[in-house]
């Protein structure tokens, strides 16, 4: 990697051969200092958990970790108080982890979370319960939260991204969620800083872009930093602007998000 002539303009790094311990070693020298660092994925991207996860490891290792965020695990799980000796099983449960292990999938998460575990450092929950969710979608207070122009690209990013098959009454309720969700991770990040050591989110890329997702929430005090992790084939449709660095890893098969949102849509 280089590193960028601006480091707020965003620039996209080519994937190397280089081990990804370098990889993550060379992006937090070039990240930090900061309070907060919200590392974005593609969630079907075994390359980006294993970025995060020697992120985390690195940070832990060198004790500047603060606290691990997740979008995978409900605002209000935590695994403060767990020793560092703690099972997996024991984790799991206190994030709630067995709930939804299909979407979720531990081996992809696992090694993250554990490492900050072992490093003593609590892993908190960021995501907006289920519980919560139908409130949010009819909560009119929640459109104001975006900017005018970035509240009309989250509605369009609700309809791509549901590839066009919702009826429109429904794009600003999902759009009311993805605030909701957004909002939430903020908070609990926001709960997490502390002034000598980086709390760190682990969250899909469209959460943290600094113009739509979780960053427009967080306080202009809170010296923050973005790292989204891209496929090659995805890096072309990726803005750089959103994140201080972008990440390109090796492509991944072609995969038809929509034939399958088709397949669930009938089941």
């Amino acid at each position: 990697m280089t590193l960028c002539a601006a480091a707020l303009a965003g620039c996209a790094v080519p994937a190397t051969p280089r081990p990804v311990a370098d990889e993550a070693r060379q992006a937090l020298q070039q990240l930090l200092p900061a309070t907060l660092l919200l590392v974005g994925e593609q969630h079907d991207a075994p390359e980006h958990q294993a970025l995060q996860t020697e992120l985390v490891r690195q940070l832990a290792e060198a004790g500047r970790l603060g606290a691990l965020v997740l979008e995978m695990a409900d605002a209000g799980q935590t695994t403060q108080g767990l020793s560092v000796g703690a099972s997996e099983d024991e984790v799991q449960a206190r994030l709630q982890w067995q709930q939804n292990p299909q979407q979720w999938p531990w081996s992809a998460y696992g090694p993250s979370i554990m490492a900050a575990v072992r490093g003593g450092v609590p892993v908190l929950g960021g995501n907006l319960p289920a519980s919560q969710v139908r409130s949010a979608m009819q909560d009119a207070s929640l459109d104001p939260r975006l900017p005018a122009e970035a509240l009309r690209q989250q509605q369009d990013n609700m309809r791509d991204g549901h590839c066009g098959l919702l009826p429109e009454s429904q794009m600003a309720p999902m759009t009311r969620v993805q605030i909701a969700r957004d909002l939430t991770m903020a908070r609990t990040l926001a709960n997490a800083a502390h002034p000598r050591r980086v709390a760190v989110l682990i969250a899909g890329n469209q959460h943290v872009r600094r113009d739509l997702g979780v960053p427009v929430h967080l306080s202009s005090g809170l010296e923050t930093r973005v790292l989204m992790a891209v496929a090659d084939a995805d890096a072309s449709a990726t803005p750089a602007s959103p994140a201080d660095r972008v990440w390109i890893s090796p492509p991944r098969a072609p995969r038809d998000y929509c034939a399958e949102f088709k397949q669930q849509m009938k089941r």
